[in-house]
């Protein structure tokens, strides 16, 4: 067993709000906790699931995380007539559980999520009917994550619950800033929104990822 570090990283972003609204204090207050957590977080988001792991980045989920099984060994490589998404979201939970893992949450983009949904068979029936059930969107059991901050084209599933961690060091903090571009011509103040954290990828195999359309020319038969 190796020992590996992981490093704390101060992620935020930026936003400019007027003179007048920075004197007044309740539109202030209420204006930050409905903008600021919502920025912050979508940063982060990118951050936990594609960082680069250069500093000031994390490592992200998917940049450790194990590759969509293309070889001769995956399970249903070339072994699937027209294959679709469907298809690949069985071969990727499949994968994970080869590994011993069973997933508990499947990330999609938007565009991906919906055009699954509207995928059907040679009956002209909708394929999500077989395998989609209940209001939160879910497949073969497996809730669905849908985020903008994963990109289209991709997928990422994996067992969230044991595989991956996130640590914050220091919560959201922030900041003022007049002097800042030009601000100070504008009558603008720039607010700084961070945080400090750490992610802990432990187990990579425990992700799978991909894009859809490699996955698919993967398991297509011949």
């Amino acid at each position: 067993m190796t020992a590996s570090d992981a490093n704390v990283r101060k992620i935020g972003t930026y936003f400019r709000i007027s003179e007048e609204m920075l004197a007044d204090t309740p539109q202030l207050t209420s204006y930050l906790s409905a903008r600021a957590p919502e920025k912050l977080l979508s940063v982060e988001d990118t951050q936990i699931l594609s960082g680069n792991g250069t500093a000031p980045n994390l490592s992200g989920i998917i940049t450790d995380a194990a590759d969509f099984d293309t070889s001769a060994s995956g399970a249903f490589y070339q072994s699937v007539e027209s294959a679709n998404e469907f298809d690949v979201l069985v071969a990727t939970l499949n994968q994970l559980a080869l590994s011993e893992y069973q997933a508990d949450y499947i990330m999609l983009n938007p565009t991906d999520f919906h055009k699954i949904l509207l995928l059907k068979d040679s009956n002209n029936s909708y394929l999500k009917d077989q395998v989609y059930a209940g209001l939160q969107p879910a497949f073969m059991g497996v809730p669905v994550v849908i985020n903008t901050a994963i990109s289209a084209g991709t997928f990422l599933a994996g067992n969230f619950g044991v595989g991956t961690q996130l640590w914050v060091r220091d919560n959201v903090g922030v900041e003022f800033f007049r002097e800042d571009g030009t601000n100070v011509r504008d009558g603008f103040v720039t607010v700084r929104v961070s945080e400090r954290i750490a992610l802990t990828n432990y187990l990579p195999n425990a992700f799978v990822n991909g894009s859809f359309s490699t996955a698919k020319a993967a398991l297509e038969t011949p």
